[in-house]
């Protein structure tokens, strides 16, 4: 199956999940991911700003940073990604594609976090996922070392079988969803 049918297919029951719904699985995934072990020994983390129901991220930022974890998110420059410091939900501005970015703090590179959370359209077991088709964060993960955990974080309706896979497609460390932990990765 093409990538943009599965990512319509997917776009379309993410938008179907009503507001109660949308809250309550955002804080079931987002509790799931805090347990594990990944979140637990990061000190460096990046998170990213939810758009079109994506699953929401505050509940991690403010645990990292209660927790004194330091926490980056993404601002688009180009056709990359920097990952920015952010202390407060203050620091964040409406950026590119809508999407709210840091408006300053200072950069890292991706390979110097512990952990980056991906969101995506989709999400298979075996650690691929599907973005919006601009390949912003496979950039980023290319030639990670394996002290760098890149988890997909989604709804379990987001998974599918499998995804068509290209050479540029990079493969995550493992997906977390509202009632799972999927680990890719041997």
């Amino acid at each position: 199956m093409k990538k943009q049918i599965v990512r319509e297919r997917m776009l379309l029951l993410r938008r179907q999940l009503d507001d109660q719904s949308y809250v309550r699985l955002s804080h079931q995934a987002q509790q799931r991911l805090m347990t594990a072990a990944s979140f637990q020994q990061a000190k460096m983390l990046a998170l990213y700003s939810p758009i079109r129901h994506e699953v929401a991220t505050e509940q991690i930022f403010f645990a990292a940073r209660a927790a004194g974890k330091q926490v980056f998110y993404p601002r688009v420059v180009g056709e990359e990604l920097e990952f920015r410091e952010v202390s407060a939900a203050t620091d964040l501005v409406a950026g590119a594609f809508g999407v709210a970015e840091p408006s300053g703090g200072s950069m890292v590179r991706a390979d110097e976090l512990d952990l980056i959370v991906v969101p995506g359209v989709a999400f298979s077991p075996d650690g691929f996922r599907l973005g919006y088709g601009r390949g912003f964060y496979d950039r980023q993960l290319v030639g990670r070392p394996p002290t760098t955990v890149a988890v997909g974080l989604g709804f379990d309706l987001q998974l599918v079988d499998s995804l068509p896979v290209e050479e540029h497609d990079q493969r995550l460390d493992c997906v977390v969803t509202e009632t799972r932990f999927i680990p890719c990765r041997a």
